[in-house]
């Protein structure tokens, strides 16, 4: 199994650096499958969860938060974009990938849902994965991948080098 997680304590900085490192894996013409977060600039204005994701390796964007309105507190995570996002990945053949790349394994994988299946898929057909996980996640990834993955320095360099090592 070649599972790698990665994890920066810079809020958004998981989701920039597995972002970057896919475009440059992508434009080597790696094949990948998965979700990456859509990084944009953001005006004080906005609401800082929104969020959009790719579905690699060709989109679409997906919006999987709503908004609640002013003054809600709730979870802004919206489960019908999830549903969307892993539905599009699931139609990647796993055989025609190099490498399965999540932005985040989060409160919907951790129960059990989300892109759980899409990963499990990609280990089960021996393709590497790569994840970004929060402290919130950590124990369920753990648990999800019988503590077998590998933790990857935050850093640009150590991710891109341990996926071109594992899909030589």
């Amino acid at each position: 199994m070649k599972i790698a997680v990665v994890s920066s304590k810079a809020q958004g900085e998981t989701d920039r650096l597995i972002s970057e490192v896919a475009a440059r894996l992508e434009a080597e013409g790696l094949r990948l499958s998965g979700v990456v977060k859509v990084l944009q600039e953001q005006n004080e204005s906005d609401h800082q969860c929104d969020m959009d994701v790719r579905v690699l390796p060709n989109g679409p964007d997906i919006r999987i938060t709503q908004s609640l309105g002013d003054g809600a507190k709730g979870c802004r995570l919206n489960p019908a974009g999830i549903v969307e996002a892993v539905a599009a990945t699931e139609r990647n053949d796993p055989a025609q990938i190099d490498l399965f790349v999540l932005n985040k394994f989060g409160p919907q994988e951790a129960e059990g849902r989300g892109f759980c299946d899409a990963i499990a898929s990609a280990l089960e057909n021996d393709k590497p994965v790569i994840v970004g996980v929060g402290k919130g996640s950590r124990a369920a990834l753990n648990a999800f991948v019988d503590g077998m993955a590998e933790v990857l320095d935050p850093e640009p360099e150590a991710i891109y080098d341990w996926c071109k090592a594992v899909t030589k």
